[in-house]
């Protein structure tokens, strides 16, 4: 005879969920405009940092340039991710322009968002953190596109960022 659970009780004890994500978040500012300052790019990612924080994960690493910017999150996906950094990208460009008086200020639509295993995340972070000395060799555009090859992440031009290669901290 078939179980009848409407009249049966049944106890089911769930296993706690674990895991171990690292994700490497990578988004622009619109236009590539470069509108980071550095006088305040720290405030920038420590706003971020507790972003992070407040959706249970923990930011291991956060750097850019002027134009775009680095983060390396351990990742708890008890929060969808691009509600993760649609969170972010929202609340941190509320934030910029009421800090910072910048009203054109906006991030491009869209981010690449790449996963590490735990024994990749010490060379990711020494590289988030050495963003300035990386971009004296190679662009951003060069950066991505490479990040997207070595992912095998299938693209189409049209979608990327819009590239402009300017530098300059304000």
């Amino acid at each position: 005879m078939p179980n009848d659970f409407s009249t049966t009780t049944h106890i089911i004890k769930m296993a706690n969920t674990y895991t171990q994500l690292y994700i490497h978040i990578v988004f622009s500012v619109k236009g590539r405009e470069s509108l980071i300052s550095k006088a305040w790019k720290n405030d920038l990612y420590a706003y971020i940092g507790g972003i992070i924080l407040n959706h249970r994960s923990k930011p291991l690493a956060i750097n850019g340039m002027p134009d775009h910017i680095h983060i390396l999150i351990g990742y708890n996906p008890s929060t969808p991710l691009p509600t993760l950094v649609e969170e972010i990208k929202t609340s941190s460009n509320k934030w910029i322009k009421e800090h910072f008086n910048l009203m054109n200020f906006n991030w491009q639509k869209g981010y690449g968002a790449f996963s590490y295993s735990r024994s990749s995340i010490d060379q990711v972070i020494r590289y988030i953190v050495s963003q300035e000395e990386h971009h004296r060799k190679k662009t951003f555009r060069e950066e991505y596109l490479q990040m997207l090859r070595d992912f095998e992440v299938e693209y189409k031009n049209e979608y990327l960022f819009d590239f402009q290669e300017i530098y300059a901290w304000n």
